[in-house]
């Protein structure tokens, strides 16, 4: 059988009481600032047809108009000024949204708005006594203070419609625990606390029926509607009241002008707002009473269908909360709000499947928060969780029952949930154990427990789907971070191992400087081409933020004359040595590119530093411009740099242009032939590489001037034809 409460929440769950309307948690921090403007406020408030009637209905009215013409919206709220604005406001979001509740058109709700306008007209009066900084709070902490009654009726009209409108006092609050194990200030605390406020609003809900003694050290919010609740409803028990405004600091002498003052004002505010109260005070108010209803004829096969249909919204509903939440961390929270709730666990926990996958991890959160997070159970020993864990299914534990048989992580978790029972509900997505959640009941909840295997293993799975759809978000976020700083690794690299190569030719070119200046003999053309030089050492740094360059067009570039400044800088200082013969063959022919510069520089900078280099006893060093090259219908220009060194080997020609290990010194050391084939790309070209005993050459086909124009041309016509 189920025990009431845990149906009354699962009713509470699918009835879908609804939540606080936007425009009064708007304006309520609009009217918490102490400059909130009328145009702000007539701004929101226009934005709800029926908040807009009631502000000008009531400006007109003979209480406020002083004169025969109407007024606008902005004009009426200046007439009725602040206190009335938040009155009003206040209360006709309230009574818009509760008024809908089910069953509340078919029963007399006099008596209780008139209660609950009572309670937030003192409660706000002691607020201001009491300096309360946020006296509309406790305007509406007072107005909303009942408001489970009204959760109970529109979600237990048969259990609850006679003590819906039994006297409010402790008694009706035993009953009610007595019948549905659930009082209405936890059922108003629990509906409040879906809006999710920054504030102790529920709080007060849920204890203003708590006894005086337990509230000495609660928050003033909580002792002030304590008190307006005593006031109003048991105004006639004086040492009742004596020792509620005890709480506040408040003498007896004053309780009967709070009362006084808000039978007045009850009157004018219900008078605004259009609600009837006339004759509340006739409705009788009789004790509370646990009644028994006749025993209806049940069939067991339909009670299963209206609890497996319960079950099933209650999952989607559950799935769809979990999808909503933003971030890893709320979502683990709200599965274990979720779980307490649905199935009355004590205490919940959330442990996670560790990365390397041989373990269960604590989700550090709530309580035991440093226990939790350095919780581990290892999956490859046996063990009640792990055994749960590995063969995907649900469990069950006490201490009594398993004394002897627990292992120590067993243990540790009974220690760790205080409680005499676990439930060990495995999270699984296909094949794979994500994490479990592990609940703490009282051990005579487990035969309860076990029989809603189904639904268990259906929030389960809701959880897991949503679980995993999470650490996958963070898994491809993680990736992405890693391939973005692998890539700033790489960029890094290659920007320090270009830099070297002007670097150099500027030290060298600083000592031939120096050897001038003391002959003093012109250093105009050293002075250029040192600023050249610092230029592209700024653009090499600059282009490290580029990660994803643009493609270079629109540039064209002679080829024999960036050859000409490039063996300028080599035999201008030492890089090039007396062995080492330099041969040129530009010629007469197309010498004109579609390219940058400098790109084709730092190139040919590399192929020659590595040709100089692969020849140190001595050699020969060509370049040659060898004319056009018809590649799939596009011109090139050939430039070819050969040596006649040794040649390289099967294994360093098979890896050329990738990032290898050098022989050479320098971490840096290995990279100049991937870099020149990533500039060779850039410049929408292509490279190859002959190596053999008589020597390597290296053979660049870079776009001919204007042949990406003829080449768009000559694809267009190909469209036109095929039409």
């Amino acid at each position: 059988m189920q025990h009431p409460d845990q149906d009354i929440r699962n009713r509470l769950l699918i009835a879908r009481l609804p939540a606080m309307p936007q425009i009064l948690i708007k304006l309520i921090e609009l009217l918490q600032a102490d400059d909130a403007g009328m145009p702000e406020l007539a701004a929101l408030i226009a934005k709800d047809a029926g908040m807009t009637s009631k502000i000008l209905a009531v400006a007109n009215s003979s209480a406020y108009q002083r004169h025969n013409r109407s007024v606008g919206l902005e004009q009426a709220l200046v007439s009725l000024g602040t206190d009335m604005i938040k009155t009003l406001v206040i209360s006709e979001s309230v009574f818009q949204t509760f008024n809908n509740f089910p069953h509340s058109g078919s029963t007399d709700l006099r008596a209780f708005w008139k209660g609950s306008l009572t309670t937030a007209v003192i409660a706000r009066d002691i607020a201001r006594v009491l300096d309360y900084p946020q006296v509309e709070e406790a305007y509406l902490a007072g107005l909303l203070h009942n408001v489970g009654r009204l959760a109970l009726l529109a979600t237990a009209p048969k259990e609850y419609a006679y003590n819906f409108t039994a006297r409010d006092d402790e008694e009706l609050c035993a009953v009610e625990q007595r019948t549905l194990e659930i009082t209405h200030a936890e059922a108003g605390a629990w509906l409040i606390e879906r809006w999710h406020l920054d504030s102790f609003l529920a709080d007060s809900v849920l204890y203003h029926h708590e006894p005086v003694a337990r509230l000495e050290a609660a928050h003033p919010l909580i002792r002030i509607v304590r008190l307006a609740h005593q006031l109003c409803y048991h105004a006639a028990a004086p040492e009742a009241a004596a020792g509620a405004a005890a709480l506040c600091g408040i003498e007896e002498e004053q309780l009967d002008a709070f009362v006084k003052s808000a039978a007045r004002q009850v009157m004018r505010a219900a008078e605004h707002l259009g609600i009837d109260l006339a004759g509340a005070d006739d409705i009788p108010a009789p004790p509370a009473m646990a009644q028994l209803a006749a025993a209806a004829p049940v069939d067991p096969v339909q009670a299963r269908l209206q609890e497996e249909v319960r079950n099933m919204v209650l999952v989607q509903e559950m799935g769809q909360s979990f999808a909503r939440q933003s971030g890893e961390a709320g979502m683990l929270d709200a599965m274990t709000r979720s779980a307490r709730i649905l199935f009355d666990l004590e205490t919940t926990v959330i442990l996670l499947e560790s990365p390397t996958g041989h373990a269960l991890q604590g989700a550090g959160s709530g309580e035991a928060q440093q226990r939790l997070s350095e919780f581990a159970l290892p999956l490859n020993k046996p063990g009640l969780l792990a055994d749960a864990a590995n063969g995907r299914q649900l469990a069950f534990a006490t201490r009594a029952g398993a004394a002897g048989g627990l292992g120590i992580a067993e243990e540790q978790l009974f220690r760790i949930v205080g409680s005499e029972a676990l439930l060990c509900l495995p999270l699984v997505a296909g094949q794979r154990c994500l994490g479990m959640i592990v609940g703490g009941v009282p051990a005579w909840q487990l035969p309860l427990l076990q029989k809603k295997a189904r639904f268990l293993q259906a929030f389960g799975n809701q959880a897991a789907a949503a679980l995993e759809t999470a650490l996958s978000e963070r898994g491809h976020a993680r990736r992405q971070v890693a391939h973005v700083a692998e890539e700033y690794r790489e960029a890094s690299r290659r920007v320090v191992h270009e830099v070297n190569n002007p670097l150099s030719i500027i030290k060298n070119y600083l000592s031939v400087l120096d050897a001038k200046l003391a002959r003093r003999e012109p250093v105009v053309s050293e002075m250029s081409i040192l600023n050249e030089e610092i230029d592209r050492v700024g653009q090499l740094i600059n282009g490290l933020a580029d990660l994803q360059p643009s493609e270079v067009g629109g540039v064209t570039t002679n080829v024999a004359r960036v050859v000409e400044d490039v063996l300028r800088l080599f035999r201008a200082t030492d890089f090039l040595p007396a062995s080492v013969q330099v041969i040129t063959r530009m010629q007469d022919g197309p010498q004109e590119i579609d390219g940058d510069a400098d790109l084709l520089k730092q190139i040919l900078v590399n192929l020659v530093k590595n040709a100089i280099e692969a020849q140190p006893q001595g050699g020969r060093i060509e370049l040659a411009n060898r004319g056009l090259v018809n590649r799939e219908r596009r011109l090139y220009v050939e430039l070819v740099v050969a040596d006649a060194g040794p040649g390289l080997s099967q294994d360093v020609l098979a890896n050329l242009f990738s990032a290898v290990k050098s022989s050479k010194e320098g971490k840096h050391h290995g990279l100049g032939l991937s870099i020149v084939h990533s500039l060779v790309k850039k410049m929408n070209g292509m490279i190859s590489c002959r190596s053999g005993a008589n020597g390597t050459s290296f053979e660049l086909l870079l776009p001919a001037r204007g042949s990406t124009s003829q080449l768009a041309t000559v694809q267009a016509r190909g469209v036109v034809d095929s039409v």
